[in-house]
């Protein structure tokens, strides 16, 4: 078999691995969009360097719009083979898929009205509410741990990965001429102790592995401190200064922890009395999607729900998603906590939030997940004294805080160890992929420590015949 890495590759977005057989099934683990790139994400995400009609199957190994978000996009222009994938990720495609496309055609109308005054042709959206809709019939969704078999050659296998709601590892047992070759594409790989979702789980041995490395150089701190810190910043900023905390999060995944912790301060006690809004339609989708799979919930989670069946909801937290509610959230005066997306800050309700609250000492901006180098977030986290939100400039004067421990990656210690489930010796390659190439040699390196060798690092659009 051949394997081309288009996206992903000595970077953190846009994940699509082909494998090609040697009985002439073309297969696309993950179909991501690249993100938080400007233009640049645009034409990339426009330049798929294969033909989507050639594509037989996609097997899906999460929801987040890094690894899912060009599939209507192949539907649209050729695709009608089977995405694969697990039964709460298909749950959560159905949702966020649909708000991609709304994005899509929200901001092609912004960036056609610029496009007409320089006397320039509009373009069309990369894909529409309505295409993403329709591709949801492509969707063939799987239990984990169950062999599904796509034809005479081939069968896939889901084991959970604890990184979101349906995520998991996909394995692949693939018979070729000289026997079976067992792929495994772990994808993003969450961490061992989980607030909300199960823990990692052992996936079959595999001869070739290819593996994330989001924070190959770093390590986190455990869940009770990153706990403690969010009570921390809570109570400096709404009671010590009585300012705004604003949190941006992902819709699907960060916020549900983010609220989750949250509830678990309001059941001892110690939050203090502040409105919480959640921000975000598709967060309150995702949330409702959450409840409908309490199969996925770790054991502390279940316990809580006998005399808390809501881990989602408390008083003085409120749900909101419509643009009125929204705009309103900007005359409060007093303190507030608003968690709204995006995690990296780049789009959505919370670049609004931020322009009315990053210029106020008396408030906070609190980062609770990764933020791609050149994305407005990782431009505030450096440190950045003015930054631009809708064309205007704003100072920097709001404490910004992060915790890097409610990201859904695993540090490289806990990648690592993740992987020890799988005999070195009997491993021919490691690919490392989702990371910053830096990151990845440090990864690269440490994971040669722990007895993993022939590890490559590959460059987008490279090949490999294993």
């Amino acid at each position: 078999m051949k394997l081309t890495f288009y996206g992903a590759a000595r970077e953190v977005t846009g994940s699509k691995v082909l494998v090609e057989t040697e009985h002439g099934k073309n297969i696309l683990l993950d179909c991501g969009q690249f993100q938080g790139k400007g233009l640049e994400t645009e034409e990339q995400n426009r330049a798929v360097a294969f033909s989507p009609a050639g594509i037989d199957h996609i097997i899906l190994s999460h929801a987040h719009i890094d690894h899912s978000g060009l599939i209507p996009f192949l539907s649209r222009n050729g695709f009608t083979g089977s995405v694969i994938c697990t039964n709460a990720t298909r749950d959560l495609c159905s949702i966020m898929l649909a708000d991609s496309g709304k994005i899509q055609e929200h901001d092609t109308i912004t960036f056609n009205k610029k496009r007409a005054k320089k006397g320039l042709p509009p373009v069309e959206p990369l894909y529409t509410q309505a295409d993403a809709v329709a591709s949801m019939k492509l969707f063939i969704s799987v239990a984990y741990d169950r062999k599904f078999r796509i034809d005479d050659y081939t069968t896939v296998r889901f084991t959970n990965t604890g990184h979101m709601l349906g995520s998991g590892v996909i394995t692949l047992e693939l018979k070729e001429k000289d026997g079976i070759k067992r792929l495994a594409y772990t994808s993003d790989i969450g961490r061992p102790s989980n607030r909300i979702l199960k823990s990692p789980e052992p996936f079959p041995q595999a001869d070739f592995i290819i593996t994330e490395s989001t924070y190959g150089d770093r390590l986190h701190s455990s869940l009770e401190e990153s706990d403690e810190e969010l009570f921390r910043v809570v109570h400096h900023t709404c009671v010590e200064k009585r300012g705004k905390l604003i949190i941006p999060a992902f819709s699907v995944g960060r916020t549900q922890e983010v609220v989750y912790s949250l509830n678990n301060l309001y059941n001892a006690g110690r939050l203090p009395r502040v409105d919480i809004y959640v921000d975000s339609p598709l967060s309150v989708n995702a949330t409702n999607i959450f409840r409908m799979h309490p199969d996925c919930f770790n054991e502390d989670v279940r316990e809580l729900m006998l005399t808390d069946p809501d881990p989602f909801g408390f008083n003085n937290l409120f749900y909101n998603t419509s643009v009125e509610g929204s705009k309103s959230l900007n005359e409060i005066k007093g303190p507030v906590i608003i968690i709204s997306s995006s995690g990296m800050m780049e789009a959505g309700r919370v670049k609004h939030h931020l322009a009315n609250s990053i210029s106020n000492p008396a408030n906070t901006v609190l980062a609770v997940g990764y933020c791609a180098p050149s994305t407005l977030g990782a431009r505030i986290l450096r440190g950045e004294k003015e930054v631009s939100i809708h064309g205007n400039k704003y100072p920097v004067r709001a404490d910004i805080e992060r915790i890097e421990s409610y990201s859904g990656h695993g540090d490289y210690l806990e990648m690592a160890d993740y992987l020890s489930c799988q005999d070195p010796g009997s491993l021919k390659n490691i690919f490392l992929v989702h990371g910053e190439y830096e990151t990845q040699l440090h990864y690269r390196t440490y994971l040669e420590t722990r007895g993993f060798g022939n590890i490559e690092i590959p460059g987008a659009g490279m090949s490999y015949k294993i």
